[in-house]
Formats: C-alpha cells, structure tokens, sequence
C-alpha cells in the first residue's frame, strides 16, 4: 500500500522543504500521513472547481504549487470560501501538499522548466540564495558484491559529477573481523577472526541524498553490519536560487520574441516593455512574482527580465534603465504540472505500490483577456 507519506518522502528527494523561502509554506497541508493514496492530482491552486474536478477523479492527494494554507487561520468559517474548501476536502478525505519556492528554485524545478520552454541554453541560477553541500561517502565492500554495489548508489543519485554519473573511485584491500556470539555472519564463524578481499569504494553525494544512498548500499551489501563513512566537504556544490538567465541560440527581435514566449507558454497576450525592433539575445526569467529581482536581472547582463505581477513604477523603472521586459502572467507558473507529473511517473517504481497520475484540466487563472 503507498501513503501519503510514501509519496511525500518520494517528492522531497526532489524537492526538499528546507530549501522553500522563510516566509513560505510548503509541506502537507492538510490530510493523514497514513492515508492510503490510489490517485494523485497535480494542480496549480487549490481552489472550489479544481476540489470538484479532484472529487470526480476519486484523488486520494493533491499536490499544488500555491499553498492552500498561506496565512495562519485564527478560524475556518465553512461560509467562507477558504473554509468551503477546507471542508469539502476532509469530507471527502483528500489530502493537500505543496511544493511553492522549494519548486522554483530546485534544479529541474519551475525556472528550469521555464527556462527550456522558453528556448534558453547554457542557463545559471540569477539570484543564489545557497549552494548545495556535498559528502564523500566511504564504504568497505567484498571485492564479491563490488559492481553490485556501486551500480545501486549510483542509481539512488551518488557519483554524479557534471554529465558524468556512478563515478567512484576504489581500491583494494583486507577486512578483518571476528563474529561474536548472537551473530549470523555472511562469512566466517563465530569466535574467529575473519579475512576478506575487499574493496574501499569512495564517491561524492548531495547532503540530501544520502538517506536514500544509505539504503541502496545496505539493500546489497551482503554483511549484517556494513562499514562506511560519511565526510562533509568544503567543495562547493551546485548553486540553488530564484530564477535563471540564459541565450538565446540567435538574436531575435524583441517583438518576434513577444510571439515566442505567447506560443510557448500559451498564453493569449502578454504585457512588455521595449522598444520592439531591440535585438535580444541575453535572458533572465524567474516564475511567479518576480518584481523585486529587476536590479539583479539587470546587473546580471540580461537584455529582457521575464516575470509576472509587474507594476507600473516598476516597469517605468526599467524602461528608463534600459532593460526590456515581458510579463506573461502569474499562472505560466501552471507549467509545473507537466514537470511534477514527469517526476512521479519517472521515479513511480520507488513507490510500495503503483499510483495514477493526472494533470488538473481546469485553468485557475482569474484573469480573462479580450
């Protein structure tokens, strides 16, 4: 049976809630770890319709982008449409998690997806708010069970260095041990010291990873005590923040760009700033709300910022500062669905049993265009 748990432990190996702004709130929201799950529904908000459309589809989970729960709630009035919704879930015994700026800023996350929708390459973090920390991890192995091995840790994510993945690096050696009363060792007996051909294998993880390396490592190895280390290391990993800035394969005008970005994200129209015969080339993106981050797109080298919930004074800020801007909306954040189901369906056999997928069909983009 997977539970809501299951899933979550699934998603956060993603997507960890550690890495979601302070003022954020992301996590299970509402519903019961142990709660069976048959059937999850990926949406953008968490809202009226979207609940019906999920009561429909028997949805055992919801998994959003927006929380449902932002502000604390000093009260649930079922009248009100927060609380309407609040009840019509636990009536129906569905569960709610979201995955907000955790998402955004995670590698594959929203401004990566973004980012490749929007047809940029060789794409880094804009603004970095940490950087990932790395670990060696150390593990003695029979030169028997070796390959074994490091094909499981490399397939739970350790080892992988650039393009490159499953890199180790081993070498050869003796273990010794003696087996003591009360033990049921893989070799030798009890009361004598044992010898081995073994191997030291060493390889390089994510700090998050390493549950899940952990584990993969003893599911193999074939002692009932496996002997490892694990060393923090100064080296620094992979950049995590908010946005991405990228190229363009050519420079293309500002006004044919416009066309690109409302067919790729399928969007009717979209607000800009610019001159429309200005070439572009250079390219700064960052989903949702990103109106607090113009200084740091423009600092950055971009020739246009892409974001949504722009102001006015903002813009005429940006015009007189020379960088172009696109805001294509909020709701582009909507692409996210696509991507998580992608995740889950790629990763499903990590789960006790097998779970249905589906992708909310209904907008929840207030706006209307005309």
């Amino acid at each position: 049976m997977t539970t809501v748990k299951d899933v979550i432990r699934l998603l956060e190996q993603w997507v960890p809630t550690n890495l979601a702004e302070s003022w954020d709130n992301v996590g299970l929201q509402l519903g019961d770890k142990q709660q069976q799950v048959k059937k999850i529904m990926i949406t953008l908000d968490v809202i009226d319709k979207v609940v019906d459309e999920a009561i429909e589809k028997n949805v055992d989970l919801i998994i959003a982008h927006h929380p449902l729960l932002f502000n604390g709630l000093k009260q649930i009035d079922f009248q009100d449409p927060k609380g309407h919704v609040v009840k019509k879930l636990i009536q129906h015994n569905i569960s709610v998690y979201t995955a907000h700026t955790n998402l955004d800023v995670v590698s594959g996350g929203v401004n990566d997806m973004l980012a490749e929708k929007l047809q940029l390459k060789d794409t880094k973090v804009l603004v970095t708010t940490e950087t990932e920390q790395l670990m060696k991890f150390i593990v003695y192995v029979p030169k028997t069970h070796t390959d074994k091995l490091i094909e499981a840790i490399g397939n739970a994510g350790a080892g992988h260095i650039g393009n490159y993945s499953h890199s180790t690096f081993r070498s050869p050696g003796t273990g010794a041990f003696k087996p003591l009363e009360g033990t049921n060792p893989y070799l030798g007996r009890q009361g004598e010291i044992e010898e081995v051909e073994e191997y030291k294998v060493e390889t390089v993880m994510k700090k998050k990873q390493l549950s899940q390396v952990l584990a993969a490592a003893q599911k193999v190895h074939p002692y009932e005590e496996m002997a490892y280390d694990i060393i923090p290391l100064h080296n620094k990993g992979e950049k995590i923040g908010l946005g991405r800035i990228g190229k363009l394969s050519e420079q293309l005008k500002l006004s044919e760009y416009v066309e690109v970005v409302k067919q790729q994200l399928h969007v009717p129209a979209v607000r800009y700033v610019g001159n429309g015969d200005q070439l572009i080339r250079k390219v700064a993106v960052l989903g949702g709300s990103g109106k607090g981050y113009i200084k740091a797109a423009q600092n950055a080298g971009a020739d246009l910022y892409i974001t949504g919930d722009l102001t006015f004074h903002e813009a005429q800020d940006a015009e007189e500062a020379g960088l172009n801007l696109i805001d294509p909306g909020h709701h582009v954040e909507k692409i996210m669905k696509e991507g998580v189901q992608a995740y889950f369906i790629k990763n499903i056999d990590a789960l006790p049993n097998k779970v249905d997928i589906v992708i909310s069909e209904l907008s929840t983009d207030p706006f209307r265009y005309q």
